[in-house]
């Protein structure tokens, strides 16, 4: 896969933005840093676009640029030139592909049937623009598209917003998610950015989906661990789950048989994607511990354990 989807992956998240003079590109760049969706992509709907795309990535470096609504090899020659490193196009144009590969340049075009994921797959690509997501059957026709073309990951775009981003980023064959909600033109045109970093923030917190699933509290020994466990069925009536490594009183108490991470133990925390929850910390310069981390028979991460102690406990991610 390409380096700058590898990037958006971690992100989930792609802004599609339509601006109408050049002078709202950096200020609209800074809220969504501020707002944790450092990518942009600038479509190809207005004349502002292509000099849009040269001042972000001249002024913000660590934003990630793109072009969207990118229908012809003019269009695609232009938004690189001007330094975008992403094209998106709302079908598939073989000739635009063709030209952003030649450039490697990552590119993802439209598409909402086999036949169009095919012509994809001859063209060399992996990573497919979902359009429009909701209209083609959403969710469910992802799935059944996972079937026939399983290496195949998505880009859902159109309809899709912060009530239902979620339930999309759960699925692992979606790469990140489109959309304009937080950045709707309005919002530029009236510099609300304040406003788009708040929706980027509610965005990014409903992508990541932290739920608190347990506490796990180190005990000395077997005993001890059972024991607390059954000291709090006694009290709350959770009861008691023994296992190989901990035991669980009800699904929010763990005693570990042994001291395990963390001085006093570790918190349980679920994410709608473990991979992308590493990523989003890892943005903030909070690391993994890798021996703590596990994947599933399909080589998904599920469990990692954060860098981060706080009151004695640890931070155990794990999938939803």
């Amino acid at each position: 896969m390409h380096e700058v989807l590898k990037k958006i992956a971690g992100i989930g998240i792609i802004p599609v933005v339509k601006l109408d003079s050049p002078d709202q590109a950096v200020p609209l760049g800074k809220a969504l840093i501020e707002g944790g969706i450092p990518v942009a992509e600038i479509t190809f709907r207005t004349g502002a676009a292509e000099e849009s795309i040269k001042r972000l990535t001249a002024e913000l470096p660590e934003l990630l640029v793109g072009a969207g609504t990118v229908t012809t090899t003019d269009q695609a020659k232009r938004a690189i030139d001007a330094g975008a490193r992403f094209i998106v196009s709302p079908g598939l144009n073989p000739a635009v592909v063709k030209h952003c590969t030649g450039k490697n340049i990552a590119v993802t075009p439209g598409v909402n049937s086999p036949s169009q994921i095919e012509q994809g797959l001859e063209l060399g690509l992996s990573v497919l623009k979902f359009f429009p997501a909701e209209q083609s059957g959403g969710l469910e026709m992802l799935k059944a598209f996972a079937g026939p073309y399983g290496n195949v990951k998505y880009i859902p775009t159109g309809g899709v917003s912060v009530k239902n981003l979620a339930d999309y980023l759960s699925f692992d064959k979606v790469l990140a998610v489109g959309g304009s909600w937080m950045v709707k033109p309005e919002l530029i045109s009236a510099g609300k950015y304040d406003e788009v970093t708040r929706l980027c923030k509610e965005a990014v917190g409903a992508a990541m989906g932290f739920e608190l699933r347990h506490l796990g509290i180190n005990s000395p020994d077997e005993d001890a661990s059972l024991a607390g466990a059954r000291e709090m069925e006694s009290l709350f009536g959770f009861t008691v789950k023994q296992g190989n490594s901990s035991n669980f009183a009800g699904i929010g108490f763990e005693f570990m048989k042994k001291p395990y991470l963390g001085k006093n133990g570790h918190i349980g925390i679920a994410a709608v994607n473990v991979e992308r929850a590493v990523a989003y910390f890892a943005a903030r310069g909070i690391k993994t511990l890798p021996d703590t981390e596990k994947r599933d028979s399909h080589g998904t991460l599920v469990v990692a354990y954060l860098e981060v102690e706080i009151g004695g406990f640890m931070f155990h991610l794990m999938k939803k």
